[in-house]
């Protein structure tokens, strides 16, 4: 037996289009594990980009992986073709963005977090 409570074991289940959708710096995506879940060791959002601001973040680690369409994504200012079955991992600091219409899994982590989210001009 582990030391960790029922609260922290509970599982997940979610479906794409059952999920609260919102507008992001990337394009729109669906809150499949976002700010309402508590106990996740990550935030995981299905993101619609048809092309991306290049931004960064200071804390937090992303995930990309491309499910459908194609096109580049864009780190520290060098271009990636990326297609469906492509994964980006992309670590704190490296400012990125993307450009063409994909439809992305990111995995946030720790989070997705707004907070979290700078601008290079802005520095």
């Amino acid at each position: 037996m582990t030391g960790s409570t029922d609260e922290q074991r509970q599982p997940l289940v979610r479906h794409e289009g059952e999920t609260a959708r919102e507008a992001s710096t990337c394009g729109f995506r669906d809150l499949l594990i976002s700010r309402h879940d508590e106990n996740v060791a990550a935030w995981v959002h299905a993101v619609d980009i048809d092309g991306a601001k290049e931004h960064f973040h200071k804390r937090g680690t992303e995930l990309y992986y491309v499910l459908e369409g194609a096109g580049e994504v864009l780190l520290d200012g060098e271009p990636h073709p990326v297609r469906k079955g492509s994964l980006v991992h992309i670590p704190p600091g490296v400012v990125h963005g993307a450009r063409g219409r994909m439809r992305i899994l990111v995995v946030g982590i720790p989070d997705i977090s707004d907070e979290d989210l700078y601008f290079p001009e802005a520095d």
